[in-house]
């Protein structure tokens, strides 16, 4: 087990808190862990079932901590610590890629990079779905939609196309749940 000692914040936006704790391990060592806190987010996994096929939607936008554009299932969060997961998932959709969701199943929560940040992160799938307008947010202005074959979809999976592991563990997980419905 690990006690905390002391704890400062060291950085703070509206997105994200960063803090220094001073711990001590079980072994009596003393350490220093740098943790980032962040608002609970969720992730969508949007799917289409129509007569031609399973499709998922995608959205694609510039990340800049990695300074390049990627392909991402939507997701994201409000900047408050109490949100209903729903309400959050479906005003996520709906922000990113102007979809509606019929129904929205809760799929389980996930922590995003439990190794140095505190964030969770709800996983919903989406069904039902109708298109209408989207409604990024400031730093969504570059995001473009793409509707793909599940095939496609697993295919960017395995050849780094899609290098998102929130959106690699959100299919999973979908996945595991699909068998599990017989």
């Amino acid at each position: 087990m690990i006690k905390t000692i002391s704890s400062r914040e060291v950085y703070r936006n509206p997105w994200t808190r960063v803090r220094e704790d001073v711990i001590e391990r079980a072994n009596g060592k003393r350490g220093i862990y740098g943790v980032i806190d962040k608002d609970p987010a969720c992730i969508v996994v949007p799917l289409d079932k129509t007569a031609e096929g399973e499709f998922v939607y995608l959205v694609e936008q510039f990340r800049y901590t990695v300074g390049g554009r990627f392909l991402e299932f939507p997701q994201g969060g409000w900047e408050q610590a109490e949100v209903d997961p729903e309400e959050l998932a479906r005003g996520e959709l709906k922000e990113e890629t102007g979809l509606t969701a019929e129904r929205m199943t809760y799929l389980t929560m996930l922590q995003i990079a439990y190794g140095v940040m505190n964030q969770k992160h709800y996983l919903f799938l989406a069904e039902g779905l109708v298109l209408g307008e989207a409604d990024p947010d400031i730093e969504e202005n570059d995001l473009q939609l793409h509707r793909v074959s599940v095939a496609e979809f697993e295919e960017m999976l395995l050849d780094g196309t899609i290098v998102d592991n929130c959106t690699a563990a959100a299919w999973g997980i979908y996945r595991l749940w699909r068998e599990r419905q017989g």
